[in-house]
């Protein structure tokens, strides 16, 4: 079986795409191939979303932080899902992908803005893992095979509807 190719979409791919991509990725279980990329990459990878990943035995070795621009070229693998990241309440701009792949919007607030102690920024990026692993795991639960369009696309935005952990 061909896994289903999917791109987590944000605008600095550091942080929550990254985590998104490496979750996905785990926790799969084949079905899936996860990527994500920013429209305006950041370059590199938050340290503390590697850490909390790590901690929480996700792999990390081939993540890396990237422009969408590789995604739209000849010879990139054919996207069927595409799941935004950013958060709209924080009026970030989230980027808009070209084509005909399913979208769903899985906002989420961005974990490298939270301010405070170094104890409180690290529980920033806990939350942001926690709710795209409750989000993943709905994701991998979904009988894909057998949901037709409409029901396939209300799934994934109810799946992006769920409250974040506060």
């Amino acid at each position: 079986m061909t896994p289903h190719h999917v791109l987590f979409l944000c605008t600095g791919n550091s942080a929550r795409s990254i985590i998104a991509e490496a979750l996905l990725n785990d926790r799969g279980q084949g079905r899936f191939q996860a990527y994500s990329a920013g429209s305006h990459p950041k370059g590199e990878v938050h340290p503390l979303a590697i850490k909390v990943l790590e901690q929480n035995r996700v792999p990390t070795a081939a993540l890396r932080s990237k422009s969408w621009n590789e995604f739209a070229t000849a010879g990139a693998p054919p996207i069927e899902f595409i799941f935004t990241v950013c958060d709209h309440a924080a009026q970030e701009t989230c980027p808009v992908w070209p084509g005909h792949p399913m979208t769903a919007h899985w906002g989420l607030a961005d974990p490298a803005a939270a301010e405070g102690s170094p104890e409180d920024r690290e529980r920033a990026f806990v939350r942001v893992f926690q709710e795209l692993e409750a989000r993943i795991k709905s994701l991998v639960s979904l009988p894909l095979e057998t949901l037709d369009a409409i029901t396939l696309r209300e799934r994934l935005n109810a799946i992006g509807a769920t409250t974040p952990h506060p």
